[in-house]
């Protein structure tokens, strides 16, 4: 790409020294003849039209040049003229430049921009050199501006022929001319889109120029640069951007503040997208639809759902009413928490209120219906969709093909398959690794072997994907020789194992107990610079514990967190039941009381497993657990341990109910706590201070009187003096509505 860089200061709006090739086009028309007939041709065009057909045959260059610059004063005939000329050859790029140069005088850019279009594509010029030299030439003779040249620099940015944008602008300083704000802007957004490595860097030069040769930047190049440089992942910059536009006095709109908060949702940095939202009002720029989809779609890429509630409150207040996009990315978020209810809520929701649910949405439920193994009700929606006049997408299908794969209904997954091929659709190679995986599934490895054989003959090529899938199946049917085979098949055809791979056969000799050979692949892999996973550590793990082995398999655990992965389940099981094996079970319990402490621990597995590990005398232990649950919010699993701790006959003592209280009043299930407040009070147990205090906010707030006179009554009959001073004080703010 050329640089930008002019080697001349803009210092004159006109030229100043004319071209000695230069000749005045008007003398061009030397030949009487020429001019008789571009003459002729001005009277058939404005009288006698139908004539115009017999003069095509001896029409030349130089008689449309006549006409030309004679019809500069006269827009319509212009006009008339260039619809007739265009398709023949006298109409030649000489021509269609002292064309550009009327048009552009009479304001009409589109047709200015398709005639430039047209050029571009017809001459010959690498470099834009020859078409700069028909403007200049004839740029006299038609008393024309600058702007013929922004509307050329503009054309080719748009054409994404950058170079010669660049050289045009270029030539147009170096020869006294001024191009203005609008060629920059369409070489900075055509830069920006290129999508090369220093698109950036050059947008960058590109601006420097702008501003030395005093051309100042407008809203729109602001909002170019800010778009591109956040494309490219630097948010600062494009924060400083915005700043430096501030201080030079041009305002950011609308657009500024939608793109900044866009990128700061997509790199979840969603309190500078909440700020960004309000310093808009302040400033007197109003949040728009794209404003609060942009900041829905990042607290649902965040998974807080939740959150969005009070997003939908405040666009409803503003009287902006959400649109297809809104629900869709609501729908998404909430299948993907798993809500499924509330996702058919807003589906239902999206219809009564006129809004058309696309592709989009039903491909989203049916996705969510198929991983929750629900596949009848996926097909529901398909027939829904088609009912709507809504025809399924290549993604559509392959996730169903997917969906029945995973459940091994192969039989299903090809009937859906061949609709797919009969709509017009060509299975991927993604459509392709379902299908293997299906076979894989229900242990039919070889089959799914043929299928990789069937995509060559289609022309498509497997990939990663589709081979670790086959060396998972191998190895978990025990068959590591074929495992090792498709290794050494792959790599033949440049195809490199993932980590996936490497875990699916380190996870295979383990299960033969052949922990050296996993070692030499494990060691194998990180040569190659490829990350171990949870799959790779755990199995790993899993072979060091059935050997015995439990120091190296709680130091390939400690390795796994150091390294920044979090264990699942199955690798806690692994490290538990090895502990436990080898009698080890204090070991096993302190170990979860400080994985669960250390939040590594996915909830189900802290709850069930250290439930289960508990023994008689040390139930106490799980005060402690209850305590964390409140902590976090986790009520639903702390009114688990409380109810299993009354199913083994172990009575919660006050510190339980007063956690566990207290608990529920944070989280807003004021009835719940109220309940087991009575109970509390019922086992004669005294309520702490703060309990009390959580208690009394949560039931006067939700209007809970006769409940709250209650609880006040309590405290009086039970606590010492100086509680009773802090309750009478609640009863007097409570009544007048103290703060």
């Amino acid at each position: 790409m050329h640089c930008i860089c002019g080697r001349a200061t803009m210092v004159l709006l006109k030229p100043q020294i004319r071209n000695h090739r230069c000749v005045s086009l008007s003398t061009q028309c030397r030949s009487s003849d020429d001019a008789i007939l571009g003459e002729k041709a001005i009277l058939y065009l404005k009288r006698h039209p139908s004539n115009l057909a017999s003069i095509v045959p001896h029409f030349t260059p130089q008689a449309a040049s006549h006409v030309l610059l004679n019809s500069q004063f006269h827009k319509p005939t212009l006009i008339k003229f260039l619809n007739w000329a265009k398709p023949y050859p006298f109409f030649t790029p000489q021509c269609k430049c002292l064309a550009l140069h009327l048009l552009t005088r009479f304001n009409l850019f589109n047709s200015a921009q398709s005639l430039a279009e047209e050029l571009a594509d017809e001459l010959p010029d690498p470099t834009g050199a020859v078409v700069f030299r028909h403007l200049h030439d004839s740029y006299h003779s038609c008393n024309s501006t600058s702007s013929v040249f922004d509307l050329i620099v503009k054309t080719y940015s748009r054409l994404n022929l950058i170079d010669k944008a660049i050289n045009i602008l270029n030539l147009a300083k170096r020869h006294g001319f001024m191009p203005g704000v609008l060629s920059y802007n369409s070489i900075l957004d055509s830069v920006l889109k290129s999508n090369s490595k220093r698109c950036v860097q050059s947008a960058k030069c590109v601006f420097a120029d702008m501003i030395r040769n005093g051309v100042s930047p407008n809203v729109y190049t602001y909002n170019v640069m800010i778009r591109g440089v956040v494309a490219y992942g630097s948010l600062e910059t494009g924060f400083r951007l915005m700043r430096e536009m501030e201080r030079k006095g041009c305002s950011p709109n609308a657009v500024t503040y939608n793109t900044l908060i866009h990128a700061s949702c997509k790199w979840k940095r969603i309190r500078e997208a909440f700020r960004l939202l309000r310093e808009m009002s302040s400033f007197g720029v109003s949040p728009n639809l794209v404003s609060y989809n942009a900041v829905i779609n990042g607290l649902c890429l965040q998974g807080k759902t939740t959150e969005t509630k009070e997003v939908l409150e405040e666009m409803k207040r503003k009287g902006i009413s959400p649109d297809e996009v809104t629900y869709n990315t609501l729908v998404n978020g909430f299948c993907k928490e798993g809500n499924f209810h509330h996702a058919f809520c807003l589906h239902s929701e999206m219809k009564l209120k006129g809004l058309s649910p696309n592709v989009v949405t039903y491909t989203t439920l049916i996705n969510s219906m198929c991983k929750s193994k629900n596949l009848t009700r996926a097909m529901e929606l398909l027939d829904q969709m088609r009912l709507r006049g809504l025809f399924p997408n290549e993604r559509t299908y392959t996730t169903l093909v997917d969906g029945f794969c995973k459940q091994g209904l192969l039989n299903e997954a090809y009937k859906v398959l061949s609709e797919m091929v009969v709509s017009g659709f060509s299975p991927s190679v993604i459509t392709y690794n379902s299908v293997i995986h299906g076979y894989c599934f229900l242990g039919r490895v070889d089959e799914a072997v043929g299928i990789l054989t069937d995509m060559v003959t289609r022309g498509l090529f497997p990939d990663v994907v589709s081979y670790s899938t086959v060396i998972s199946g191998f190895c978990r049917n025990r068959e590591l020789e074929k495992a090792f085979g498709m290794k050494v098949e792959m790599v033949e055809k440049e195809i490199m194992p993932d980590a996936v791979t490497y875990s699916s056969l380190i996870q295979g000799l383990c299960l033969q107990r052949k922990l050296s050979e996993a070692f030499d692949l494990f060691r194998e892999m990180l040569r190659r610079g490829l990350k171990p996973d949870e799959v790779t550590y755990t199995s790993l793990m899993n072979g060091y514990c059935v050997e015995g082995e439990l120091s190296k398999a709680i130091g390939l655990h400690d390795e796994m967190v150091r390294k920044g992965f979090l264990p699942d389940d199955v690798t806690y099981s692994v490290l538990i039941n090895g502990l436990n094996k080898k009698a080890r079970t204090i070991e096993a319990k302190k170990l979860l009381l400080k994985l669960f402490y250390d939040e590594s621990v996915p909830n189900d597995v802290t709850y069930n497993t250290l439930i289960e590990n508990c023994i008689d005398n040390e139930f106490k232990s799980v005060v402690a657990l209850v305590k964390g649950f409140c902590m976090k919010g986790l009520m639903d699993e702390a009114d688990r341990v409380f109810k299993t701790m009354l199913q083994r006959n172990y009575k919660p003592d006050g510190a339980v109910y007063n956690l566990i209280v207290h608990g529920h009043c944070r989280c807003g299930n004021v009835r719940k706590a109220y309940k087991l407040y009575m109970e509390m009070v019922r086992c004669g147990f005294v309520s702490h201070a703060v309990t009390v205090i959580a208690l009394v906010k949560a039931l006067s707030r939700e209007g809970m009187n006769d409940e709250l006179s209650r609880v006040m009554r309590n405290i009086l009959r039970s606590c010492r003096l100086d509680d009773a001073e802090i309750t009478q004080q609640l009863q007097l703010k409570m009544k007048y509505g103290w703060s």
